[in-house]
C-alpha cells in the first residue's frame, strides 16, 4: 500500500518525531511504500492568500485555470496526495487544534478539484482521491482526555474527522489520541511506540 505522511512538528527531539520513526518503521517492514510531506522542513506556507481564494471560488468550474494560482509546492503535494492509497497526520494538539501548517495543508489541499467536487445541486460533496481507502490521524496532548471530550468536545475530531473528511464522503477514518504525554513515563512512552510500529506494519 502506498501510504502518505503529513506530518507537522518543528522540534525535532519531540515525542511527535518518535511516533513519526515508529510509524515509518512499521510500515516499511510491513513493505507498504511511505512518502513523507514534513511541513516544516519543507517552510511550508499555510496562509490562504488572495489568489489562493480566487483559486477556490473558481475550482469548480475551472480548474486548470485555479491550478495556475496554486503555489508549485501545493501542486506538488497534490499529485502526491492523489497517489496516495492511505494518508496518515501526526501532530500535537496545540490551544485544542491543530499547529498552522496543519490547518494550512488541510485548507490547501482538502480543496475543491484536488480532494473533492461538489454534487451538481452544490449542497453535498464527493471525493475525487479515487485511489484513498482511509484516513488516519495521530495527535499527542497534555489535556486529560475526559477534560478534552467533555469541556472541549473533541474538537480535533469534529473539525478534520467530521468537518472535513466525512464531509467529502472519505468513510474509514480513524483518530489515535495520546493525552497526559508530558506527564507519562518512560515505560508508557515507549509501549505506545511499539504499539505504533506494530500497528502500522498490518495496515490494510
Amino acid at each position: 500500500m502506498r501510504v502518505l505522511i503529513v506530518f507537522n512538528h518543528p522540534y525535532d527531539l519531540s515525542y511527535c518525531n518518535s511516533i513519526l520513526e515508529h510509524v515509518k518503521q512499521g510500515l516499511i517492514e510491513g513493505n507498504h511504500e511511505v512518502d513523507l510531506i514534513h511541513l516544516d522542513n519543507d517552510n511550508f506556507d499555510p496562509v490562504m492568500r488572495g489568489k489562493d481564494l480566487q483559486a477556490f471560488s473558481i475550482a469548480r468550474t475551472d480548474p486548470e485555470s485555479a491550478y495556475k494560482l496554486l503555489d508549485p509546492m501545493v501542486l506538488q503535494y497534490k499529485q502526491r496526495v492523489e497517489c496516495a492509497e492511505h494518508i496518515i497526520f501526526i501532530f500535537p494538539i496545540w490551544w485544542e487544534l491543530m499547529p498552522a501548517l496543519m490547518k494550512g495543508f488541510i485548507d490547501k489541499l482538502i480543496f475543491p478539484g484536488i480532494a473533492y467536487q461538489y454534487s451538481n445541486k452544490g449542497t453535498g460533496m464527493s471525493c475525487t482521491l479515487n485511489k484513498l481507502k482511509g484516513v488516519t490521524m495521530i495527535t499527542t496532548m497534555n489535556t486529560p482526555s475526559l477534560v478534552y471530550r467533555l469541556l472541549f468536545g473533541n474538537a480535533i475530531k469534529k473539525a478534520i474527522m467530521m468537518g472535513t473528511f466525512w464531509k467529502i464522503g472519505v468513510k474509514n477514518r480513524k483518530w489515535i489520541n495520546l493525552t497526559n504525554v508530558k506527564s507519562a513515563s518512560n515505560k508508557k512512552r515507549e509501549k505506545w511506540l511499539v504499539n505504533f510500529r506494530e500497528k502500522f506494519k498490518k495496515i490494510n
